[in-house]
């Protein structure tokens, strides 16, 4: 038994659901980087800024249909196809384009996140992601991990640095897409801004906990994630030595998800909840 099946219980073959999620995230990113069209077909979903493409949509078919392939008795959650109930306790959450206003602009940053959960990925802290794939096609980056087995920058282990006190702290958030979400963001930043080194908004979430767990980012925050916008990346920053979570005692969730390493990422969460980051709309 794997270090993996262990942590993860049993039945769950963790290195060969990583290398799954892996191989799903790289079908999907040779979609979406090697036929991107000229012209995108585009068309909005909660508000004029929060968008779709066709090339999201047949990337997601795709994840399913190579997940389904491969493990037919697993559920799949999708941004854009929504859920479909499985049989084994495990379910395949996916993010076909994670950053999708950057790859509609053409810039790199964005990215397929694939990852397997065990639990109900609807419900905030009833899930735990058991292996993922991040997968950056125009940036030619991948980063995987799994349950007890670590988490890997191609290949290469990643281990999280001690950080920085939080003035010296460079910080990745993203903002909401509805206007009254946004203006209350703004005004949170404007008040984190000062206390921090710097802030960054690339405007991809797995991206964003990737780079965290890579040493590019010293903590993140944001509202408004949803399971597949995490459940890779939170992962990757578990499995590399960080820790993922909410405000107060609440489990990361669209509510607020704020990570890093402690004793950074605690200090950052009690300054978000200090300056009521989490509401109101």
């Amino acid at each position: 038994m794997s270090a993996g099946e262990a942590v993860a219980g049993p039945g769950a073959d963790v290195p060969r659901l990583m290398a799954l999620a892996e191989r799903a995230a790289r079908a999907a990113g040779a979609l979406v980087h090697g036929q991107r069209p000229d012209r995108l077909e585009v068309d909005t979903k909660s508000s004029p800024t929060d968008v779709v493409t066709q090339m999201d949509t047949a990337a997601e078919d795709l994840l399913r249909e190579v997940l389904a392939a491969a493990r037919p008795g697993d559920g799949l959650f999708g941004e854009e196809g929504g859920r479909r109930p499985g049989r084994s306790g495990l379910t395949w959450v996916v993010d076909p384009i994670d950053g999708t206003v950057n790859y509609l602009y053409g810039l790199p940053a964005y990215a397929i996140s694939v990852a397997v959960v065990r639990g109900d990925p609807a419900v905030p802290g009833a899930w735990e992601s058991i292996a993922g794939c991040v997968h950056a096609p125009a940036l030619g980056e991948t980063w995987t991990a799994g349950r007890g087995e670590g988490a890997f920058l191609d290949g290469r282990r990643l281990r999280m640095a001690e950080p920085p006190q939080l003035p010296g702290a460079l910080i990745g958030t993203g903002f909401g897409y509805r206007a009254a979400r946004r203006r209350h963001q703004a005004g949170v930043v404007a008040q984190v801004l000062p206390q921090v080194r710097d802030i960054r908004r690339i405007g991809c979430a797995a991206l964003d906990l990737c780079l965290l767990a890579s040493g590019r980012l010293d903590a993140y925050y944001e509202r408004g994630l949803n399971p597949w916008d995490m459940a890779a990346g939170q992962l990757v920053v578990t499995e590399a030595g960080g820790r993922v979570r909410g405000l107060g005692r609440t489990p990361p969730s669209e509510a607020m998800v704020v990570a890093g390493r402690d004793p950074l990422v605690d200090r950052l969460a009690q300054l978000l909840a200090d300056l009521d980051a989490a509401g109101p709309d």
